[in-house]
């Protein structure tokens, strides 16, 4: 089967590319096919998210293990799209270069059949130009902190300067 994915960016203006891909191939091989329809090097780590309908990003799916101490992470070398990308679960969050946070909504279109001729991952759809630099995120939190800030200087906070 063949999966008809558009993959949005983040941003005020309509960017987005939409990309037909073998439901079999990896999150990997997925990963390459939307960095080249952007434009990107592909040599940065990235990561997809899973999430509901609300796009409220679950489980992560990195491109490499990065952990410490040998947690199980789900990698996109070992994962398929078909088992990750849906009907019921239509929608993954991609974020590109960690440092600069290209975030990325991609949602299932179609499912449809392969095409004798017709090369896959297919480029179908391009519209807008990617910018210069990622779209700014407004990050919010759900909880609210207390502030004090009645020390005007640190001087009169009464600890050893030398404590180690």
């Amino acid at each position: 089967m063949i999966y008809k994915v558009r993959i949005i960016l983040d941003a005020k203006e309509d960017i987005f590319r939409d990309i037909e891909i073998d439901a079999a191939s990896t999150m990997e091989e997925f990963h390459n096919a939307i960095t080249q329809s952007f434009g990107f090097l592909g040599n940065e780590m990235a990561s997809f998210y899973t999430c509901d309908e609300e796009w409220t990003q679950n489980e992560e799916i990195a491109l490499f293990d990065m952990s410490e101490n040998g947690s199980e992470v789900r990698l996109m070398n070992e994962n398929f799209l078909e088992d990750v990308l849906t009907e019921n679960t239509p929608k993954l969050i991609y974020v590109y270069d960690f440092l600069n946070m290209w975030t990325f909504f991609v949602e299932l279109a179609d499912i449809v059949e392969k095409e004798s001729g017709v090369a896959y991952p297919n480029l179908l759809f391009s519209f807008g130009e990617l910018p210069e630099t990622p779209p700014e995120k407004n990050f919010k939190s759900d909880m609210s902190y207390d502030y004090d800030d009645s020390h005007e200087n640190y001087t009169d906070l009464d600890f050893d300067e030398n404590w180690n």
